[in-house]
């Protein structure tokens, strides 16, 4: 009977039980990556400033906005796998040549400033172990810019998820901040919306958690991976996986700096990494805050910098119709290769001169909080146009809408009150 029941089993995993696993586990990495991506250098100044001001208030926004971002995110799956075209090229076809310029010239740019985030995010960290910034953004730029041209979509994932799984470093953080429970649950629950300036704090976690440039490259990346309608439930895995994911690090983020400068230093404000290390320190040790918090930092500015120039170059060359595949060779795709390399040169050169940094961050968050709108109407409006088969209908429908309605405005209010605070500077 034992062999009969061991028979059995081999056949299962040697049969549809098996050839299930591998078609989840081939199907996963864009999901991943750009969920990765999203916890980048600003979101987690975002989340430590969150911690610093409001304590555990934050943990149970950030619960919340795990569905939200799933939802959407999946939008760009199907769409990406159903019509095997991307997010520019489905906008130039059905609304034609201006609103995709309109679109994707936004996004190139907003794309170039983010990756100053994300390069300042890697000179921060480097200049907590006393490595100059030009050489550490130098370096960085001139790695990132050789991944992408390497002409292999599968290589430029596994580099970029293996770099980015390095945010797990923020996880052992807060454990080690040894959070009070009892406290955590009880200002969790404390959710002062009718404060603004936790109103405002609020929205710039919402408008970071859907990124106008994750949209492009999570369409393009499930193409580039050659993915099926029947990959299509193995691609939903991977896009939830990524998005607990993402909003498990930025919990733990929230509950590091709760637990430890919100405790002796109630809404201090943290403005860089070196000041967020600093007021860890006494809780962790210096070498301890300094590795896990460091190490957590470079793979969250290094992946997503990685993302964005993607995302940036792939929108661009989709709505003018060039070659855009990353497993294309150089001389196949170069005006696409172009581009994603001269956006790493603008992101380095701006990090590097000397520019008012704070200001072109400003201007940054608010060219995204504007783009959002307009990245989010497409969306929606390009996945109504999917085959009945493949569209949303009833609650799942509404629900969506629902959701993006609340990113997009919350990104329109953190747009108008940034411009608001910036004109008064």
């Amino acid at each position: 009977m034992a062999d009969t029941a061991a028979r059995e089993r081999q056949q299962e995993l040697s049969g549809p039980g098996l050839r299930k696993l591998w078609m989840i586990l081939a199907a996963f990495g864009p999901g991943l990556m750009v969920m990765l991506a999203d916890t980048d250098a600003g979101s987690v100044i975002t989340a430590a400033q969150s911690g610093a001001q409001w304590g555990y208030r934050m943990v149970l926004p950030q619960l919340v906005l795990i569905p939200i971002l799933f939802l959407v995110q999946e939008m760009t799956v199907r769409l990406g796998i159903v019509t095997g075209k991307g997010h520019g090229e489905l906008i130039r076809e059905h609304f034609g040549w201006k609103w995709a310029w309109l679109s994707v010239g936004a996004l190139f740019v907003a794309a170039v400033g983010a990756l100053v985030t994300e390069f300042s995010g890697i000179a921060g960290v480097s200049e907590l172990f006393g490595i100059p910034r030009w050489l550490s953004v130098g370096v960085s730029a001139i790695l990132l810019a050789g991944i992408g041209v390497s002409g292999n979509y599968k290589k430029v994932e596994r580099i970029g998820i293996a770099v980015g799984l390095l945010e797990v470093f923020f996880i052992p953080a807060a454990l080690l901040a040894h959070p009070h429970l009892h406290n955590l649950m009880q200002q969790m629950m404390l959710v002062p919306l009718g404060n603004r300036n936790f109103l405002f704090l609020l929205a710039a976690n919402v408008g970071a958690v859907i990124m106008p440039w994750m949209v492009f490259y999570q369409q393009g990346a499930v193409i580039d991976k050659h993915l099926r309608p029947t990959d299509l439930p193995a691609a939903r895995r991977d896009t939830l996986f990524g998005s607990v994911l993402t909003q498990v690090i930025m919990i733990a983020i929230v509950v590091a700096i709760a637990a430890t400068l919100y405790t002796i230093h109630p809404g201090q404000p943290l403005a860089s990494i070196g000041s967020i290390t600093s007021g860890l320190a006494p809780f962790l040790g210096w070498d301890v805050a300094r590795w896990v918090f460091g190490l957590g930092m470079l793979g969250a500015s290094f992946v997503a910098a990685l993302v964005v120039s993607v995302a940036g170059a792939w929108g661009v060359t989709e709505a003018i119709g060039c070659n855009h595949s990353l497993n294309a060779k150089f001389s196949d795709a170069k005006v696409f290769y172009i581009l994603y390399t001269l956006a790493y040169v603008g992101g380095a050169l701006l990090v590097l001169g000397n520019l008012n940094l704070v200001k072109l961050n400003i201007d940054v968050e608010v060219m995204n909080a504007m783009l959002l709108p307009i990245v989010l109407g497409f969306l929606l409006a390009l996945e109504a146009k999917l085959p009945t088969r493949w569209r949303m209908v009833g609650r799942r429908k509404w629900v969506t809408w629902g959701v993006s309605a609340l990113v997009m405005c919350f990104g329109v209010y953190m747009a108008l009150v940034t411009l608001a605070g910036a004109n008064r500077l």
